[in-house]
């Protein structure tokens, strides 16, 4: 999958062990608004999650995206768009390197909702599907969001506000 952009913080040394993070994030438009995860804050996160083992990237969009909008993706609909890696110190374990690879596919739902299935976090961040524009996204991410290694799905909407990425 190419890959569309480099997040290295390099705020690590290279002696440090790695953690390892594949996820993905799926990409779904209508009228030009992508259906996103909101918090109680305001923050706009892409819908998606980690690729659990054993799992394919289509297999944990399929759960992700049931969990966290209530929609279900048409299988056949899948589109590769790129990959982001990103290279930091964790931010929970600050003896290791976090690196991580998430990949972005545009897909499509099918009509109708069903009840949402999200985590204990995701509920105390009172997260509800939100349908917003990639200027408002972006707009609204970069004013709220103060932690830079937040900030990987605001960088990938501006890529497609800019026209640099298409689904």
């Amino acid at each position: 999958m190419k890959k569309l952009l480099v997040l290295d913080y390099k705020n690590y040394t290279e002696e440090l062990p790695v953690y390892e993070k594949n996820t993905v994030r799926a990409i779904i438009m209508k009228d030009g608004k992508l259906a996103m995860q909101q918090s109680h804050t305001g923050e706009y996160k892409i819908l998606g999650g980690v690729v659990e083992e054993g799992e394919s990237h289509l297999t944990t969009i399929l759960r992700e995206v049931e969990e966290e909008a209530g929609m279900f993706v048409k299988a056949d609909s899948l589109r590769e768009i790129g990959v982001v890696e990103e290279k930091r110190l964790d931010v929970f374990h600050k003896n290791r390197i976090y690196h991580c690879l998430t990949y972005f596919y545009g897909c499509d739902v099918e009509d109708g909702v069903v009840p949402l299935k999200l985590t204990d976090s995701e509920v105390a961040k009172g997260y509800k599907l939100a349908w917003a524009t990639p200027q408002q996204i972006v707009e609204t991410n970069r004013a709220l969001i103060k932690e830079k290694w937040k900030l990987r799905d605001t960088e990938f909407v501006n890529l497609l506000l800019e026209g640099k990425v298409h689904d």
